[in-house]
């Protein structure tokens, strides 16, 4: 029997996601709905009073989107995948009653991002890395665009966003993108020991504060998002996006279309 691409288990009150498709965890249609099918399980599980969001694959979190997504496909197959990203993921999460930490060890790229920051905490080894990587193949890291400046502001966004550089943990930290930085060994224990204190909190009290607290930071969000489905779908139909990511999958320079 084949090995679940999104294990699901609940251990002393944590609901544990845990993303498993390797070598990197790209993420496809299948992982994505698997994901939003985890989070909607942990919001009707009873035994479970927060979930922490982790991989199964060392030094691996998300390298973000699977390509074959991309490539070649119509812009309302693409439009589907990101309803699913953006949108299905952000409503799971908003309606989920409960916190949720991400334990980010290794590379989160793109779409990897979006997992992450999804999450209520985001804790993160110290060998982790991020990066919104999408402008370097062609196309645009738009569900960024709607949520990084709130985070961190309009003009570190910006050059994080339109460079694509890659960042590690401690700055991702000094920007406010990731809450707190621990020791690689560390980094699990960590996040069931935050689970575990938010467990113990009254879970009436945790659920009604948490759904206030999500209805004050969703004021116009929901716009921002399907903003970025038809601003990512836009961009991702040209001739200059089909030619980044291909170049990326033949391991060239880009020749941008003018």
């Amino acid at each position: 029997m084949p090995e679940p691409i999104v294990r699901y288990e609940v251990t002393d009150t944590v609901a544990r996601i845990s993303l498993n498709r390797p070598p990197v965890n790209a993420l496809s249609l299948e992982l994505i709905r698997a994901v939003v099918t985890a989070f909607r399980q942990a919001a009707d599980d009873r035994t479970a009073r927060a979930v922490v969001l982790s991989s199964t694959i060392a030094r691996r979190f998300s390298a973000g989107l699977d390509l074959d997504i991309l490539l070649g496909k119509p812009g309302e197959e693409i439009r589907k995948f990101l309803q699913e990203l953006y949108i299905n993921l952000y409503d799971a999460q908003y309606n989920l009653g409960k916190p949720s930490i991400a334990a980010v060890s290794g590379a989160a790229r793109g779409g990897g991002m979006t997992m992450a920051v999804s999450c209520d905490v985001v804790l993160a080894a110290e060998s982790a890395t991020f990066g919104y990587p999408e402008i370097d193949v062609g196309v645009l890291p738009a569900i960024h665009f709607a949520h990084l400046p709130r985070i961190i502001g309009r003009h570190r966004a910006f050059e994080l966003l339109f460079t694509g550089r890659t960042f590690d943990a401690r700055e991702a930290c000094d920007l406010g993108i990731v809450t707190r930085v621990v020791a690689d060994a560390d980094l699990d224990a960590a996040a069931m020991a935050m689970a575990a204190t938010f467990a113990a909190k009254s879970e009436t009290v945790l659920r009604m504060g948490r759904a206030a607290f999500m209805r004050q930071i969703d004021l116009d969000y929901r716009r921002s998002i399907a903003n970025a489905v038809e601003d990512f779908v836009n961009v991702a139909v040209t001739d200059a996006a089909q030619e980044g990511l291909c170049a990326f999958v033949e391991k060239r320079q880009p020749n941008w279309v003018k």
